[in-house]
């Protein structure tokens, strides 16, 4: 029934897809209607939050041009509003049932990059060999957006932003929300890789978890009404197949619940080492 495209860009730092959004409007339209053919025909909202008006604008201003039948959908500022189950309810008010596929509630969610990588696949015959990555954080000298050529090292990237302009606390792959960190400045760019933030003194700091107070922050602000203590016991105990029973599949690792625990207790990866666990018995 519905094409939805994401371009709800939530995690902080990260604006790839805006710019995508302002300097290839006219690529990402066709991409959608590329798209639109290909699952059907089904109606188009394209989503886009309401803290990115100019990309609002020339969207809309392009559908106008192009006599297209796309509505732009605002929404409100939100994290994890980028996810494509948020993206739905927040769209159509339709909830995924656990487990599920968006095609379970007739809709197809693709994100802005990846309608404009089909526009240059089926137009210019082009792979994807490259993609847009934000490059910020306060340790660069000049924070930009940049086309990167995927299997470049992140060290090369940094080089063509000025390099660093201190000695950086920690670098990022992807956003600082739902992003993993670099091992060393070789680790290349991936297609999934939207930036690379390099954290300085004042926006990275070291913490020692603590033991939970059950303060109950976690579960309040799970987006998949999960029990973000619950999971972290059962993996903690090793009971991995309870875990999985509990919702752990569901778990989109957000990072909600890690970033108002008060004990600073490392969920996220407790959650990423159980599903691995989980997988291999």
């Amino acid at each position: 029934e519905y094409l939805i495209i994401n371009g709800v860009e939530c995690e902080p730092y990260l604006t790839a897809d805006h710019r995508l959004m302002l300097e290839k409007a006219d690529e990402i339209l066709e991409g959608i209607r590329i798209v639109q053919k290909i699952v059907g025909m089904p109606e188009v909202r394209i989503a886009v939050e309401i803290n990115k008006p100019d990309a609002i604008e020339t969207l809309e201003r392009k559908i106008l041009e192009r006599g297209l039948e796309f509505q732009v959908v605002p929404l409100k500022v939100r994290y994890p509003q980028g996810d494509e189950k948020m993206v739905l309810k927040a769209v159509l008010d339709r909830e995924v049932p656990r487990g599920g596929l968006p095609l379970d509630v007739g809709a197809v969610v693709s994100n802005v990059g990846t309608v404009y990588a089909v526009y240059e696949a089926i137009v210019w015959r082009k792979p994807l060999i490259e993609r847009i990555c934000t490059v910020t954080g306060q340790a660069v000298a000049r924070p930009a957006n940049l086309k990167v050529r995927i299997g470049t090292p992140i060290g090369e990237v940094l080089e063509d932003c000025g390099g660093f302009q201190e000695p950086p606390v920690k670098v990022v792959l992807g956003g600082p929300m739902m992003g993993f960190a670099a091992v060393d400045l070789s680790t290349p760019v991936t297609k999934g890789v939207s930036g690379i933030i390099a954290l300085g003194k004042k926006e990275a700091a070291l913490f020692q978890g603590n033991p939970c107070i059950r303060c109950g922050r976690c579960m309040a602000v799970c987006p998949w009404g999960l029990f973000p203590t619950v999971l972290y016991k059962l993996i903690e105990n090793q009971e991995y197949a309870a875990a999985w029973e509990e919702g752990l599949p569901d778990c989109k690792e957000c990072g909600c619940c890690a970033y108002v625990c008060p004990s600073r207790i490392p969920l996220v990866q407790a959650f990423k080492y159980g599903k691995l666990m989980s997988r291999k018995k």
